[in-house]
């Protein structure tokens, strides 16, 4: 049980703002209940990392199937407190809330709204216990098990801020309160590298396992992506769990809403310098930062997926290099090729867009954030949820960010 794209007809999409983001209600389910049977067949619970996915208007769906949220800081899991926890006809979600570093000034409102709390360092625990002792407190440690090739988004890379490196039995027995294990190696990954980063960490720390009651194996697992081994990896948390003895918690963002929404823009103008350039109204770098972060190439509906050069017949088609409409130079999306030629108005559906790229937006060059609407499949056609705009944004947005 994976989830696909639903499709949408594009003539549908012609009332929609443009740029939106439009958020797959049909695939987000399936991507819960794949999550839903894992939990129920493991005995693990799984939380909802609000850093690769907040839209909050999806939560009472999203509540009936996952544990919970993990949030990195204070408005995070404030959200997951007031919109997730809180959600009717819903078990109350758990808030687990983990930051590199703890403010001094935050850390009792952190405390009164999260259940569990991963402290980066012992020195921070140490800092703070006596104002979260009414909170299941763990330390994230880090194995230096690495699994990620972009270092930019692995937590073990050399000299990486998080997590403790050194964790000894003293630090429990002298300083009672801690419950819990935190490690977060993995970003992307399949169920042979968690396997690994596991071993890796048992190695290191598993001298500490009798002393709690559980262990958080942190995100980066693509559990929906298709051919993962969903199979494998119940059969190890139920097998670690008894070993050990404890809960153990997953908190996968991208696992939840990947391949559960699109982002549409619309062809704006075409200029021509050695290629032929299409302007968007969207952007890469203030909608979809990953695209020249990670780096990666989205998809398209209706485009070639191949670079240009790997099209056999690519000289009857048509090329364009696909450009955002910020001033800064990078801002591109890459090279597409489609079987017709691009015209001003055209709409684009990218897909894949609903984690990461959505929570990262910015307002650069007072850009306008992309609508935000939910597509329902499992509604009929004229049922007014069917497809509908939940946020519109303006002026208003961008002028708040300051002052």
């Amino acid at each position: 049980m994976t989830s696909t794209p639903t499709p949408i007809p594009l003539e549908t999409l012609r009332d929609l703002p443009s740029p939106c983001f439009i958020i797959d209600m049909a695939a987000l389910e399936a991507n819960a209940q794949l999550l839903q049977h894992v939990q129920q067949e493991s005995g693990a619970k799984i939380l909802l990392a609000l850093k690769g996915f907040a839209a909050w208007s999806t939560f009472p769906m999203l509540a009936k199937y996952l544990a919970g949220t993990t949030a990195s800081g204070i408005h995070e899991a404030q959200l997951g407190h007031d919109y997730f926890r809180t959600t009717p006809n819903a078990t109350p979600g758990e808030v687990h809330t983990y930051a590199p570093a703890f403010r001094d000034d935050e850390i009792d409102a952190v405390a009164a709204i999260s259940d569990h709390i991963s402290f980066n360092s012992v020195s921070q625990w140490q800092r703070f216990r006596d104002r979260v002792q009414h909170r299941q407190c763990a330390i994230r440690v880090n194995p230096q098990h690495r699994e990620v090739e972009t270092e930019l988004y692995d937590p073990a890379a050399p000299c990486s801020r998080l997590g403790t490196t050194e964790l000894s039995l003293n630090d429990f027995t002298a300083h009672p309160g801690l419950t819990g294990l935190h490690f977060h190696t993995l970003c992307e990954c399949g169920f042979d590298a968690l396997e690994r980063t596991a071993d890796a960490f048992v190695k290191k720390f598993g001298h500490l396992l009798s002393h709690v009651q559980w262990v958080n194996f942190g995100g980066g697992h693509h559990i929906t992506r298709p051919g993962y081994d969903v199979d494998g990896l119940i059969a190890f948390l139920k097998k670690f769990a008894h070993d050990h003895n404890v809960q153990i918690y997953l908190e996968p963002g991208e696992a939840v809403a990947l391949n559960a929404g699109h982002l549409m823009a619309t062809v704006l103008d075409f200029v021509h310098n050695d290629v032929d350039i299409a302007i968007l109204d969207t952007s890469a770098t203030a909608h979809m930062p990953d695209v020249l972060e990670m780096p990666y190439r989205p998809r398209i509906v209706g485009a070639h997926h191949e670079l240009p050069h790997q099209i056999p017949d690519v000289d009857s088609k048509h090329t364009y290099r696909l450009g955002g409409m910020t001033c800064l130079a990078g801002d591109v999306i890459g090279d597409y090729t489609f079987d017709t030629p691009l015209a001003i108005g055209d709409k684009l559906l990218f897909t894949d867009m609903a984690h990461y790229s959505m929570v990262k937006t910015t307002t650069f060059n007072g850009i306008n954030l992309p609508a935000i609407a939910l597509h329902d499949a499992r509604l009929p056609a004229d049922h007014p949820d069917h497809l509908r705009v939940v946020r519109q944004f303006d002026y208003n947005d961008y002028k708040t960010r300051l002052s």
